[in-house]
């Protein structure tokens, strides 16, 4: 699978204070891409919710600049498009692993965070999107200890770590796949794959809101991406943005 795919573009640095940044700049000085920006060492690497992203050398940095042309609400779903691509670039590599998906964009290795998903965006005013950025940390040799939600890596699976490059070769072929079916079919192939690949579905879940916490069972998601609970006496719920824990 890693041929790298046609009409993507590849930066690459030794250091950079972050791919999303980059991005960011790129997209103000014309860019449209699409283009894959690679570092093998960020400076200001961030995650979901503004959070620090420790980012290594010997891990996966990376962030697609992208120009869709769909509506902002639509191109939210690439975050799953991304985390298919993700789960299968690692099932590539860890074949023996249990390679989920946890919602609404991380992909787990044996129940434990292997890559992180950050997409950020800028509108026109006519709410058409003028960028997107796609992020993804992939632990490929290194993972953070003492986080929240128990992270690991590659190496720690006990599997052959490949380059950062390699990695990427793996995530972008996989992408343009799964991004090639979006443009084509909408997000309905798209659902199914990722509630193929779901971890925790039909069981118990913790849900944190902005403002709230909630628990039920976690029945799916729907045709926005958006989170299937079922909470207590049977109520359904679906939350648009949270962090889930099992």
């Amino acid at each position: 699978m890693s041929t790298w795919p046609q009409g993507y573009a590849l930066r690459e640095w030794t250091e950079i204070d972050s791919t999303n940044e980059e991005a960011r700049r790129l997209a103000a000085a014309g860019e449209h891409g699409p283009v894959w920006l690679r570092a093998d060492r960020q400076t200001a690497g961030r995650g979901r919710r503004g959070r620090a992203w420790e980012s290594p050398a010997g891990n996966l940095a990376a962030t697609l600049l992208i120009v869709p042309g769909k509506p902002a609400s639509e191109c939210a779903q690439l975050s799953f498009v991304t985390a298919i691509a993700a789960a299968d670039a690692a099932s590539d590599f860890a074949a023996n692993a249990e390679i989920k998906v946890k919602w609404p964009n991380d992909v787990l290795a044996n129940g434990r965070k292997l890559a992180g998903i950050l997409l950020e965006s800028a509108s026109g005013g006519d709410g058409a999107l003028t960028f997107l950025a796609i992020g993804v940390g992939i632990n490929l040799a290194h993972f953070p200890p003492d986080t929240e939600f128990p992270a690991t890596s590659l190496a720690a699976l006990g599997v052959s770590v490949p380059s950062p490059s390699a990695a990427l070769s793996q995530l972008a072929a996989h992408f343009a796949k799964w991004y090639e079916v979006w443009m084509t079919n909408g997000f309905s192939p798209i659902q199914d794959a990722w509630l193929a690949r779901a971890a925790g579905l039909g069981s118990r879940i913790r849900a944190r809101l902005t403002h709230e916490e909630t628990s039920g069972v976690f029945e799916g998601i729907d045709n926005t991406g958006a989170l299937i609970l079922r909470e207590a006496q049977g109520r359904t719920r679906t939350i648009a943005a949270g962090e889930v824990f099992f």
